[in-house]
C-alpha cells in the first residue's frame, strides 16, 4: 500500500472500509462536531514516507499540511505535542519504524506467515503507543520483558502490535499447570520406527531469530520454567539431542577461530541475535497463580499494562456506540473503574472485565433502550457469585452512577424469528427480537444448517423466561461467547441445545472434568498404522474449524490453570496448537491471504488454517459457592472470557406449563403438590432445604412426573423420598424434609400388609416376567454367558425395590442404587437382570479410576498403540446392561464424564471416536459408534457422609438417575430370608440376630455407633450356625464384633445391645443361676366340703335376680400415645428365672395398682393419676391413654382412687373395663381408638356415691369398696359386689345387660370357680356357700340361682366323731381343674376327678377333690405351713415400725394349672432367708420374693425380684394396694409377670418344662466350648490294614504313644483305642496334652499381674491431677460430667478425625519422573520421554487461593434461675452441664479446624462469657472450672429470660467474623411464653442470616410448650429434649449433619 495513496484518503476524509466481520477490536469510525469524518486518531498520527528518496521532501510537506490541518481538531481532543508518534521510515538501508524517539530497524522476516496481522487499531491510544515505546528501547537493548498487568486480552494484544509493527515472528505459548519442559524445548515423535527429537517453541525461536510471547507465567507449575534461565541470560541451552545453543556473539568469535563444519560436528547452534521473550503475566499475590521464581524473575524487565486510561477508554467506546447516550457510555465505565479499583479488591470484589466494555456498548447500540444494569450483570454477573455484603458493594456503585434502571428499562421479550441471512455469505442468519413492543433485526452469525423458527420443537417447552433468555442470549450471540450459569438440572443444556437449533448449528457437547489436562481440550496424541505419533485435534478445535457451536459442559470443574490455554481462542479467535498448526481469525487469514498472495493449501502447507467465523462457544456451569473457597471458580480471568447469563430457576406456573407439556397425562394434583414442596424448599434460605431443592430440581421433577403419569397410583411422597434419597439424609436435613412434606399435605399412603405379601413375588410365564404388578418381556441375548446368575432368596423388601427399578427401566431411566454395605444393591441388581435375561457388563471403580480407564485402556502392541474397549463402550456398542459398582470410590470429576452419556447419549472417547445416541448419525462416518438402544446403566453407590467417606456421587449426578434407596430388609423380611439361609437354625435364635442388628443400625442412623451393620453379616453369622449347629450363637456373632473389640465405647455399647436381646456374649456355660429349691412338706387330706344339698334339713336357699339394660355415656375420644418400648432380655450373662424387663414411662408420683394378661397383651393400670398402659410380650412399643380426664386428681389427697382391669376377650380384644373400687365407676376403653365410655350398672345408687369425706390419717377404709371378678373377663362377662353387700351385678359386655342377684348374706369376696358355679365367703364368719346359676341368665324360665352352703369337716381322729374346721378365708381358687396327670402327681396317687387349686394363708395349696361338679363329700389335701402368713407389710423402710393399714387391696397369689404350680409374691419378712442363703451371704435387696410352690417335683423355690430403682413418695398409699412393691399376674401357661411400684415389668419363667426348655436354648446359644484341648489331626494312610480292633495294653508308665498299634491311649495310631487314629474300637483320651492352654486357664491371667496393672493406672491418674493441681474430689465431680457423655465425645472425635484424614486425601501428581505409568502419557513414553509417570502426594494449595478458615461455633448455655430451680425435677441443669463439657472435650485438639466459645445466657444478661475462643480449657481443672461458673451463676442470678437477646446478638456478631461456617447453638428450656417471647420472633431470629446457621435445642419444658414451639420453628433448627439425656446426642447430631455436609 503506497503512502500517497494512504494521505490521498485520509484528506478526502474517506475511512478504511470496515471489514466484513467484526473483530472484538474493531473499531468504527464516528462523525466529529466539524461535519468532516475523520479517524479518531485522538493523539497519534501515522506518517508514511514514499520508498522514493527523491519525493521524500514532497511526503514531508504533506505530512506537515496535514498536521496543520489536523491540529485544532487534534488539539481540542486533547492532543499534547509531546505525544509519541509512530513512523515508518523508508531509508536506503532499510524500512524503520519509529517511535517518538525511539526507531527499529525492520528486517524482512523468512516466514511472513508467523507475522502477527490485523491486531494495529486504526487508532492508537496514547497509553498504547507509550507501552510499545518502551518495548521498543528494550527490545534494543536487547532484554526480554515481562508484562504484568490485570487479567484481560490487553497485554497480548499490545505484544502483538508490536510485533507487527517491527515484522517480527512470534512463537507464542499459553502456559498451562500441564506444561512441561518438553513443550518448551523439544519433544520426541517417531519416524518411521525411529524417534526423533522435533524443536519446540523456545528452541526455534532461539534458532530462527522469533519472539518468544510466554502467555500465563503464573499458571506454569514451579520448575517448570526454570529450563528457560539460562536461555534468557546467557542465550544459552542444553538440548536432549546433544546440541547446544550458544549465544550469537560467543559463536561468532568462534566462528573466526573454526569453521562452521567444525562447529556443526560439535553440534553448536548460534541462537539468533534477534530472539527476545516477551512474557505476559498476572501479578501473583493479588490473583491466583504461582509467584516468579526470583532468578526467573531477575531476568526480566516488567511494565505494568494496566486498563487503558480512562480518557482513551472512553474515546474508545464512544467511537463504537454513537448511538449510545454519552452520559450512559461515562457512566457504564466509571461504574466498571470503581469496581476495578484497589477498595473494591479489599472488599473482595473481583475485578470487572472493563476489556468486555466494548462488546457490551456494541449491544447498546443496536438496542438503545436495553437497561444498563442487566448488561453490567452480563458482564459481572454479581447477584449469581457475590455473597450478601459484596451484592449491596456493587448495588450502591451502580446507584451511585445511576445505572439500577433494570426496573424500569425492559428487556427482550422474545424472539420473533429467524431467518437465513439476505447477503450470499451462508454463515448469517436474521433475527428478529421483541423488546420493548418494538421489533428489531439485526444479523448474527448462524450455523451450517438452516435456522429452525422459535417455538417449533416438540421436545422444548418454551416459557415466558425461557424465552426471554434466549433473545438476550441472541444479543450476546451477536459479539461474544456466553456463559450459562444456573443450578444443576435447570434446564442449561436443554436451552443451549434449543438456541444452537433456532440457529441451525450444527453443536459439539464437550463434558469438562477436574483434571483434565490442556491436551485433553486442544489435541492428543496417537499412533499412525505404520507407528509414528502424531497429534489429533480435540472436539473443540475441529469444531472451530467447522464453524460449530461448542457446550463446554462443567466449566466450573476444570482448573482454572487450564482453562486459560482457551483464553486467546476466546478473546482473539486465535489458537497455537502443540504440533506448530496456527489457528487464525477469519479476516486476519483472508488479509494474510491477500497480502501474501497465497492460497488455502499453500498456508494450509504451512500449518495455518482459519477460524470459521460462526464459531463460537457456550460454556455450561453451576453457579458459584460463596464464601467458598473450592468452588469460586468465577474468578477475574474468566469474567473476561465470556458474557454470562444465569438460567433461573422457573416460576411455579412456568414449572408446571413444562410438566404438563412433556408429560401430558400426569394428575394435575400431583404436580401441584410438587411444586408447592419443591417451591417452598427453594424460596426459605436455609441450606439444608436448599440442598433438598437441588435434588429436586426441574429434571428430577420431569422424571418424577414422567413416573407417575404411567404409574398414577403411586404415591408423591414416595417419589420425593426416592429422589431425595430421604433414606440417607443426615437426621436434621430429614426431619426438614418431612415437615416440608407435612405441611404440604403430601403424606406417605402404606398400602396394608397383606396386599403387599401377595404381589411381591416374580413370575416369569410365557417369556413375560411379571415382578408384583409390573411387567415386561423377556429378552433374548447373543451373550448368554454375560446373562448373571445368583442364589437369591426372595423377600418382600427386595422385591418391592425391584419393581420400582423395573418401572424406571421400562421408562428407559437409567438406575443409581444406593445403600450402605452388605445390603444386597449388587444381589438384587444380578437377580433383576437375571429375571430380564440382559447380558451385563460389569465396572469397578476406586479412587485411582481416570476417564481413561472408564472409557479405553491404551495398550502397546509391535509400537502401535492400541485401544481396547472398556466393558462401558462394549456395552454401548452390544446393548448390555452396564453395572458400575462402588461408583461413589471415583472422584466425582471422574464419573461425572457418565452425563452426556446419559443425558444427550453422546461421548468422545480417548482414540477419537464418539459414541452418539442416533443411529442415522453413525452410518456414513467412520468414526461414531451408535449407541445400542438396549444399552442403560445401574450404578452402585454407598451413601454419603461418613463412615463411608466416599465422594458424594449422588450430590454430583444423582439427578440425572432414577435413584432407588437400597436399605437393609425390614425385620419380617430378614427374618424371612434368613430362615432360608438356615433352615435349622432355631428361630428364636433368628429372631434375636433380627432384632439386635435391627437396632444396631438405627443407632449407626442416628450416630451413636459409626459402623452400619449389614444383612450380610448376619446372613454369615447364619450359615455358619447351619453348618456347626453346635457352636453358640454367641461366639459365632464374635465373629462380627471382634472388629470392635479393641474400641472401649463401641463394645460397651454393642454388649449391651446385644444383650438386650438375649444374645449371652460374654456368658459361661456354667453360669446358671436359678434359685434354691427347699422340700414342701408331705401332702396330707386334712378335711372334707361337703356342699349341703337339699333335704328338708335345709332348705334350698333361692335368689332372685333382675335384668336390666346398662346405661352407657360417651363415648369421649381420648389419645391413645405409642412409646418405644425398650425390651431387655434378661439372660444375657446368666441364666435365671426371669427372662425379659422393661420399664414403663411413667412419672415417680405414679402408683401401679393393677396388672392383667390376655393371651399375650399385658395391661398395667396406675392411679394418681389414673393411666392405662397395654403392650405385647414382645413388642417393640406400648400403648398408653391416661385417664385423668375422667378420674380427677384430687388436690388434697383424701381421695385415693383405685383400679382394677379387666382384659375383654373375642370379638372386642383390645379393649378393657376400668373399675374404680371406691366409688364404683366401669369404664370401657378401647385402646385403638382410644374410646373411653362409661357403663352405669344401677341407676339408683348413682347418687350414693357422693363422698363422704374423710381424712388421710384415718387409716381404717371409711368406706367399704366395690369388687371387680374378672376370671371370665375373657368370656365378655363380668361380676361387680361390694364388700359386706349383699348382692352381686354380673355385667354382659357383649350384650348391654346387667343382671342384679339378691342374696341373704352379707359377702366378703366371691371367687368365680366356673361359669355356673360361684364360691361365696360370709363376711365376719367366712362361712363359705356355692352359688350353682343357669349357663344363661338370659334364660327366662331358669332365672333362679341357687345358694348351698358347704360345712367344712377335719378328718376324723379315729373314732368316727368328725370335729368342724375352722373357716379360713381362700386367698385364691383356680376357675381351671389340674389335668388329671398333674393332679395324680400331686396327690401321689393315680386319681381322675375334678379339682380345684386352693390356697389361703395357712397352707402353700390345697387341693379340692371333686369340687365344685362333685356335690357328694369334697376332700380337701393341703400342703400346710409350719406357721400361717399374716397379713400387711414388715417393718416400714422409713417409719421403722410397722404400720397398720389394714389388709392390702391385691393379694398377689397367682395359681398355674397347666405347670401345676402356684406362685405367691411375698415380702422379705415371710421368706426362710436362712435357708436360702448360706450364713456368710447378706440376703439382696429386693422388692419381694415370689415363692414358687411347685406341686410336680413337690418343691418350693424363692426367687428374688430386684428392688425398683425409683421410689413413689405415697408409701401408705402403696401399701393398701399391695403387700409388697410389686403386683402380679399369670402370663402364658408357665409363667408370671410383676409389675414393680418403679414401673418395671418382669417376665418370669416358672413352669418347670418351660425352664428346662429355656435353658437348653440357651446354653445352645452360649455353646459347647467344653474345657477339653482341642486336637488337631491330620489323617495319614498308613498303607497297613486295620486287623481287628482291640482295646491295646495299658502302658504302666502312661507315656504318650504316636503310632503303631499297640498301646491303649494313643495318637495317630491304628486299631487300638486312642485319638485320631483309624479302626479303634473307641475313643480314649488317656489325658496327654495337646499343647494349649485352655479357656480357663487363659482367662486366669494372674492375679498379682491385674493388681500391678492396676496401681500402675492410680499412679498415672494421682500424678496426673498433681500436676494439674486437682483435687481427688474435683476429678470425681468432673468425672460425673465428663462420664455421662463419653461416647458422645468419642463418636464425635472419630468423625472429625476422619474428616481431617479425607481432607488429606493425596492427589494424584503428572508428570513425574518415577512412580506408575500414566495412560495419557503412554506414546510420550513410546517417544522415550522420562516424565510420563504419576504419583500420589500432597497437593500443594494454589498460591492465592484462600486459606481454608476454621468453623466457628458458639454455644449458648441457659444459666438462668429457672435451670437451678427445676434441675431437681428433671436435671435440666446438669444436662446442659453435660453438653458444655462435651463440646470442650469433643473440639479439644481441633482448634485450628474449629474456633468455638461458650457464653451463658441469663436474667443478668445475654452475654456471660464462659469460654473465650482464644483461650479454651485445656485441662479437667479449667473444664471444671467452667462447670462450676455455670453452677453458681445459674444458683446466684436474677430472674428473668434474655435467651431471644442472647440468640440476636450471637448470631450478629458471629457474621461479622471470618470463618468457613458459622455455628450458634442454643440451649434454653422452653419458658419463652412466660416472658412474652413469641414464637415466630425467635424463628425469625434463628434465621436472620443465612450465613449463621442457628439452632435451639429446648431442655423437656413444663407440659408441651416445647412441643408448641417446635411446630412454629422451622424444621432441622430446633429440637426437644424431652429427657435430657438426649442433649448429647442432639448435639451431636447437629454436628455430624452440618459439619460433616461442607467439611
Amino acid at each position: 500500500m503506497s503512502s500517497p495513496h494512504l494521505l490521498g484518503r485520509l484528506a478526502d476524509g474517506k475511512c478504511f472500509q470496515k471489514p466484513l466481520f467484526h473483530s472484538e477490536l474493531d473499531i468504527e469510525t464516528c462523525r466529529v462536531p466539524y461535519g468532516r469524518i475523520i479517524p479518531r486518531t485522538s493523539s497519534v498520527l501515522l506518517q508514511f514516507s514514499s520508498s522514493l528518496s527523491a519525493s521524500s521532501t514532497v511526503a514531508a510537506v504533506a505530512a506537515r499540511r496535514i498536521r496543520n490541518i489536523l491540529g485544532p481538531v487534534a488539539a481540542k481532543e486533547g492532543w499534547k505535542y509531546s505525544a509519541r508518534e509512530v513512523k515508518l521510515l523508508n531509508t536506503a538501508s532499510g524500512d524503520t519504524v519509529k517511535i517518538g524517539d525511539v526507531s527499529y530497524q525492520l528486517k524482512a522476516p523468512r516466514n511472513p506467515e508467523l507475522v502477527p496481522v490485523n491486531h494495529i487499531p486504526e487508532s492508537m491510544p496514547q497509553a498504547v503507543a507509550q507501552h510499545l515505546r518502551w518495548i521498543m528501547q528494550k527490545d534494543l537493548l536487547g532484554q526480554d520483558v515481562f508484562l504484568i498487568g490485570p487479567p484481560g486480552p490487553l497485554r497480548r494484544s499490545i505484544a502483538m502490535q508490536y510485533l507487527e509493527l517491527t515484522k517480527r515472528e512470534v512463537e507464542y505459548v499459553a502456559l498451562s499447570r500441564d506444561t512441561t519442559e518438553t513443550d518448551l524445548k523439544q519433544r520426541r515423535e517417531i519416524r518411521s520406527g525411529t524417534a526423533f527429537y522435533i524443536d519446540q517453541c523456545a528452541v526455534r525461536a532461539a534458532t530462527e531469530g522469533r519472539i518468544l510471547v510466554l502467555e500465563g507465567l503464573e499458571k506454569a507449575e514451579r520448575n517448570v520454567l526454570p529450563v528457560l534461565n539460562n536461555l534468557l541470560e546467557n542465550r544459552e541451552m542444553q538440548l536432549e539431542d546433544g546440541r547446544f545453543l550458544m549465544s550469537a556473539q560467543r559463536y561468532d568469535k568462534l566462528l573466526q577461530e573454526h569453521t562452521k563444519e567444525e562447529l556443526d560436528l560439535w553440534k553448536i547452534i548460534r541462537v539468533s541475535e534477534d530472539f527476545r521473550v516477551i512474557a505476559l503475566g498476572l501479578p501473583v499475590p493479588r490473583y491466583k497463580g504461582n509467584p516468579l521464581d526470583p532468578p526467573l524473575r531477575s531476568r526480566f524487565q516488567a511494565r505494568d499494562v494496566y486498563y487503558l486510561p480512562f480518557k482513551d477508554q472512553l474515546d474508545l467506546l464512544y467511537n463504537i456506540g454513537q448511538n449510545v447516550p454519552a452520559e450512559r457510555v461515562s457512566q457504564l465505565l466509571s461504574c466498571a473503574t470503581t469496581l476495578c479499583s484497589q477498595e473494591s479488591a479489599n472488599l473482595g470484589l473481583p475485578d470487572f472485565p472493563v476489556d468486555n466494555l466494548p462488546p457490551a456498548v456494541k449491544v447498546l447500540d443496536l438496542f438503545p433502550m436495553l437497561s444498563a444494569q442487566q448488561l453490567i450483570q452480563r458482564l459481572y454477573p454479581y447477584e449469581a457469585m457475590l455473597g450478601k455484603e459484596g451484592r449491596n458493594a456493587v448495588e450502591g456503585v451502580l446507584s451511585r452512577f445511576e445505572l439500577l434502571d433494570g426496573k424500569k428499562q425492559s428487556s427482550p421479550r422474545a424472539v420473533v424469528h429467524v431467518e437465513p441471512g439476505h447477503n450470499t455469505h451462508t454463515g448469517q442468519a436474521t433475527v428478529t427480537l421483541n423488546i420493548a413492543d418494538k421489533n428489531i433485526t439485526f444479523q448474527v452469525p448462524a450455523g451450517a444448517r438452516p435456522p429452525r423458527p422459535p417455538n417449533s420443537s416438540p421436545a422444548f417447552i418454551s416459557t415466558p423466561s425461557h424465552a426471554r433468555l434466549l433473545a438476550e442470549m441472541m444479543q450476546s450471540h451477536l459479539i461474544k461467547d456466553m456463559c450459562l450459569i444456573g443450578a444443576k438440572g435447570c434446564g442449561k443444556s436443554v436451552i443451549a441445545r434449543e438456541f444452537a437449533e433456532m440457529l441451525g448449528y450444527n453443536t459439539e457437547q464437550i463434558m469438562l472434568y477436574q483434571d483434565m489436562t490442556a491436551r485433553d481440550l486442544l489435541q492428543q496424541r496417537y499412533t499412525l498404522p505404520n507407528g509414528d505419533t502424531a497429534w489429533r485435534a480435540s472436539p473443540l478445535v475441529s469444531a472451530a474449524q467447522e464453524g460449530k457451536m461448542v457446550f463446554l459442559d462443567g466449566i466450573h470443574r476444570v482448573n482454572l490453570g487450564t482453562l486459560a490455554v482457551l483464553s486467546r481462542l476466546l478473546h482473539d479467535r486465535e489458537l497455537a496448537l502443540y504440533d506448530g498448526t496456527r489457528l487464525l481469525r477469519w479476516d486476519r487469514y483472508q488479509s494474510m491471504k491477500e497480502e501474501l498472495q497465497l492460497t488455502d493449501s499453500e498456508l494450509q502447507d504451512r500449518c495455518i488454517f482459519p477460524i470459521h467465523p460462526s464459531f463460537r462457544v457456550i460454556a455450561l456451569a453451576e453457579p458459584p459457592v460463596v464464601g467458598s473457597s473450592s468452588q469460586q471458580w468465577l474468578n477475574p480471568e474468566l469474567l473476561t472470557m465470556f458474557f454470562f447469563h444465569t438460567v433461573k430457576p422457573l416460576t411455579k406456573s412456568e414449572e408446571a406449563a413444562v410438566i404438563h407439556g412433556m408429560t401430558p397425562n400426569v394428575p394435575n394434583e400431583a404436580v401441584e403438590q410438587l411444586l408447592h414442596l419443591t417451591h417452598t424448599l427453594r424460596r426459605t434460605n436455609d441450606p439444608t432445604a436448599q440442598s433438598l431443592a437441588s435434588s429436586l430440581s426441574t429434571r428430577q421433577l420431569l422424571r418424577i412426573c414422567r413416573h407417575l403419569s404411567h404409574y398414577p397410583e403411586e404415591s408423591i411422597a414416595h417419589a420425593v423420598n426416592k429422589a431425595c434419597l430421604s433414606r440417607f439424609l443426615p437426621s436434621l436435613a430429614r426431619s426438614s424434609l418431612q415437615k416440608n412434606l407435612a405441611d404440604c399435605s403430601i403424606v406417605e399412603h402404606a398400602g396394608p400388609a397383606a396386599e403387599q405379601k401377595q404381589y411381591h413375588t416374580s413370575v416369569v410365564r410365557d417369556g413375560v416376567l411379571t415382578i408384583g404388578k409390573v411387567s415386561a418381556p423377556v429378552y433374548s441375548p447373543d451373550e448368554k454367558m454375560k446373562v448373571p446368575d445368583v442364589l437369591f432368596y426372595e423377600n418382600a423388601q427386595h422385591m418391592m425395590v425391584m419393581e420400582d427399578m423395573l418401572k424406571d427401566f421400562l421408562l428407559g431411566e437409567h438406575l443409581l442404587l444406593v445403600g450402605n454395605q452388605g445390603v444386597g444393591k449388587n444381589k438384587i441388581v444380578d437377580r433383576f437382570l437375571h429375571l430380564m435375561n440382559r447380558p451385563r457388563e460389569y465396572l469397578q471403580l476406586h479412587r485411582d479410576t481416570t476417564v481413561q480407564t472408564l472409557t479405553l485402556q491404551p495398550s502397546v502392541r509391535d509400537g502401535i498403540i492400541v485401544y481396547e474397549d472398556s466393558p462401558l463402550v462394549k456395552a454401548v456398542k452390544m446393548g448390555h446392561i452396564l453395572v458400575i459398582d462402588e461408583a461413589d470410590k471415583a472422584p466425582t470429576n471422574v464419573t461425572c464424564i457418565l452425563k452426556t452419556l446419559v443425558e444427550s447419549g453422546e461421548m468422545i472417547l480417548a482414540d477419537g471416536r464418539r459414541i452418539v445416541s442416533d443411529p442415522l448419525e453413525a452410518v456414513a462416518r467412520p468414526n461414531v459408534l451408535a449407541m445400542h438402544p438396549d444399552f442403560r446403566m445401574i450404578i452402585l453407590a454407598n451413601r454419603p457422609g461418613f463412615p463411608f467417606l466416599g465422594n458424594d456421587f449422588f450430590g454430583a449426578l444423582g439427578d440425572i438417575f432414577s435413584c432407588h434407596a437400597v436399605d437393609n430388609p425390614k425385620p419380617h423380611a430378614e427374618f424371612a430370608m434368613l430362615k432360608q439361609y438356615g433352615p435349622e437354625v432355631p428361630d428364636a435364635v433368628l429372631h434375636k440376630l433380627v432384632a439386635a442388628f435391627g437396632e444396631l443400625r438405627a443407632m449407626a442412623d442416628q450416630g451413636t455407633i459409626t459402623y452400619p451393620y449389614s444383612t450380610r453379616e448376619v446372613v454369615n453369622i447364619v450359615k455358619h450356625l447351619q453348618k456347626f449347629p453346635e457352636e453358640g450363637l454367641a461366639n459365632v456373632v464374635r465373629n462380627v464384633f471382634d472388629f470392635d473389640s479393641y474400641n472401649k465405647d463401641a463394645r460397651e455399647v454393642l454388649i449391651a445391645v446385644l444383650h438386650k436381646h438375649g444374645i449371652p456374649i460374654g456368658a459361661k456355660p456354667t453360669s446358671v443361676h436359678l434359685a434354691k429349691e427347699l422340700p414342701l412338706p408331705d401332702c396330707k387330706m386334712t378335711g372334707y366340703w361337703s356342699i349341703n344339698q337339699g333335704g328338708s334339713a335345709r332348705r334350698k336357699l333361692l335368689c332372685p335376680t333382675e335384668s336390666h339394660r346398662i346405661d352407657i355415656k360417651g363415648p369421649v375420644f381420648l389419645r391413645v400415645q405409642g412409646y418405644p418400648l425398650e425390651r431387655h432380655e434378661s439372660r444375657s450373662m446368666s441364666f435365671t428365672e426371669e427372662h425379659a424387663h422393661w420399664q414403663i414411662p411413667m412419672n415417680e408420683v405414679n402408683i401401679v395398682c393393677d396388672v392383667t394378661t390376655a393371651n399375650d397383651v399385658i395391661f398395667v393400670a396406675t392411679c394418681n393419676p389414673v393411666t392405662l398402659y397395654s403392650m405385647r410380650e414382645r413388642a417393640d412399643t406400648l400403648h398408653c391413654i391416661e385417664l385423668y380426664d375422667v378420674f380427677p386428681r384430687t388436690i388434697s389427697g383424701v381421695w385415693q382412687p383405685f383400679i382394677t382391669v379387666a382384659a375383654l376377650g373375642s370379638p372386642l380384644q383390645g379393649q378393657v373395663v376400668l373399675h374404680e373400687e371406691q366409688n364404683n365407676t366401669v369404664l370401657h376403653v378401647d385402646l385403638v381408638t382410644g374410646a373411653v365410655r362409661r357403663l352405669v350398672l344401677s341407676p339408683v345408687k348413682e347418687e350414693e356415691t357422693v363422698r363422704k369425706t374423710s381424712s388421710w390419717w384415718n387409716s381404717k377404709d371409711s368406706q367399704a369398696g366395690y369388687r371387680m371378678c374378672r376370671e371370665f373377663a375373657h368370656k365378655n362377662w363380668l361380676l361387680f359386689y361390694k364388700a359386706d353387700g349383699n348382692q352381686l351385678d354380673v355385667l354382659d359386655v357383649l350384650e348391654g345387660q346387667v343382671h342384679t342377684i339378691s342374696l341373704p348374706i352379707n359377702l366378703k369376696s366371691v371367687f368365680l370357680v366356673a361359669e355356673d358355679h360361684w364360691l361365696l365367703t360370709e363376711s365376719k364368719t367366712d362361712r363359705k356357700f356355692l352359688l350353682t346359676k343357669p349357663m344363661h341368665m338370659g334364660a327366662e324360665e331358669s332365672g333362679v340361682c341357687q345358694l348351698h352352703t358347704i360345712s367344712e369337716e377335719a378328718v376324723s381322729t379315729g373314732f368316727g366323731n368328725r370335729t368342724v374346721m375352722e373357716p379360713a378365708a381362700p386367698q385364691e381358687v383356680s376357675s381351671e381343674q389340674l389335668s388329671n396327670e398333674n393332679l395324680s402327681t400331686a396327690l401321689g396317687q393315680k386319681i381322675v376327678s375334678p379339682n380345684r387349686l386352693v390356697c389361703d394363708t395357712s397352707t402353700y395349696a390345697s387341693v379340692v377333690v371333686g369340687f365344685p361338679d362333685l356335690l357328694s363329700l369334697n376332700e380337701v389335701y393341703s400342703f400346710k405351713r409350719t406357721s400361717p402368713l399374716t397379713e400387711g407389710r414388715g417393718p416400714d423402710m422409713f417409719f421403722g415400725s410397722s404400720r397398720s393399714t389394714g389388709p392390702a387391696k391385691r393379694v398377689n397369689c397367682v395359681s398355674l394349672v397347666g405347670a401345676n404350680q402356684v406362685v405367691r409374691a411375698l415380702p422379705a419378712t415371710q421368706v426362710p432367708l436362712a435357708d436360702i442363703y448360706p450364713k456368710d451371704i447378706t440376703p439382696p435387696m429386693t422388692a419381694a420374693y415370689l415363692e414358687v410352690t411347685d406341686l410336680n417335683s413337690k418343691k418350693v423355690k424363692y426367687v428374688p425380684v430386684p428392688r425398683t430403682t425409683s421410689m413413689s413418695p405415697y408409701t401408705v398409699w402403696i401399701s393398701k394396694v399391695s403387700d409388697t412393691d410389686v403386683v402380679m399376674a399369670p402370663l402364658g401357661t408357665g409363667g408370671v409377670v410383676t409389675v414393680d411400684m418403679g414401673g418395671y415389668v418382669r417376665l418370669w419363667e416358672t413352669g418347670f418344662d418351660h425352664l428346662q426348655r429355656s435353658l437348653l436354648e440357651w446354653r445352645n446359644m452360649i455353646g459347647s466350648e467344653d474345657g477339653r484341648p482341642v486336637q488337631i489331626t491330620i489323617q495319614r494312610d498308613s498303607g497297613q490294614d486295620v486287623t481287628s480292633p482291640k482295646h491295646g495294653k495299658i502302658d504302666p508308665t502312661n507315656a504318650p504313644h504316636v503310632g503303631g498299634n499297640q498301646w491303649a491311649g494313643g495318637t495317630g495310631g491304628r486299631d487300638t483305642a486312642g485319638l485320631g487314629g483309624k479302626g479303634g474300637p473307641y475313643r480314649l483320651d488317656a489325658g496327654h496334652k495337646v499343647y494349649q492352654v485352655s479357656q480357663a486357664e487363659k482367662d486366669a491371667v494372674p492375679e498379682e499381674v491385674k493388681r500391678a496393672a492396676r496401681e500402675m493406672a492410680e499412679k498415672a491418674f494421682k500424678e496426673r491431677l498433681k500436676e494439674i493441681e486437682m483435687s481427688e474430689y474435683d476429678a470425681a465431680t468432673y468425672e460425673r460430667f465428663s462420664g455421662a457423655v463419653r461416647r458422645q465425645v468419642q463418636s464425635l472425635r472419630i468423625i472429625l478425625d476422619s474428616l481431617q484424614a479425607k481432607g488429606k486425601e493425596r492427589q494424584w501428581l503428572k508428570n513425574q519422573a518415577l512412580g506408575e505409568l500414566d495412560d495419557a502419557k503412554i506414546i510420550d513414553g513410546l517417544t522415550g520421554e522420562k516424565a510420563i509417570y504419576k504419583r500420589r502426594g500432597e497437593l500443594e494449595p494454589e498460591l492465592g487461593t484462600p486459606q481454608q478458615k476454621p468453623k466457628r461455633l458458639r454455644l449458648l448455655a441457659d444459666v438462668s434461675g429457672s435451670m437451678y430451680r427445676f434441675n431437681g425435677v428433671d436435671g435440666r441443669l446438669e444436662r446442659s452441664m453435660e453438653a458444655v463439657c462435651m463440646v470442650m472435650e469433643a473440639l479439644e485438639s481441633y482448634e485450628h479446624k474449629f474456633k468455638y466459645d461458650i457464653v451463658g445466657h441469663s436474667g443478668d444478661g445475654f452475654d456471660i462469657e464462659l469460654v473465650r475462643c482464644e483461650k479454651v480449657p485445656k485441662n479437667n481443672k479449667q473444664r471444671l472450672k467452667v462447670l462450676k461458673t455455670m453452677l453458681a451463676h445459674s444458683q446466684f442470678c436474677m430472674s428473668g429470660d434474655y435467651t431471644l437477646e442472647g440468640t440476636e446478638h450471637a448470631v450478629k456478631e458471629l457474621a461479622r467474623e471470618e470463618a468457613d461456617e458459622h455455628f450458634v447453638i442454643v440451649l434454653s428450656d422452653a419458658n419463652l411464653e412466660r416472658y412474652g417471647i413469641s414464637p415466630d420472633r425467635f424463628a425469625r431470629t434463628l434465621t436472620s442470616n443465612p450465613q449463621v446457621h442457628a439452632f435451639a435445642i429446648f431442655i423437656g419444658s413444663l407440659g408441651d410448650q416445647a412441643d408448641r414451639l417446635q411446630r412454629t420453628l422451622p424444621a432441622g433448627r430446633s429440637f426437644v429434649a424431652m429427657d435430657t439425656k438426649q442433649i448429647p446426642q442432639i448435639l451431636q447430631q447437629i454436628f455430624t449433619s452440618t459439619m460433616l455436609s461442607s467439611a
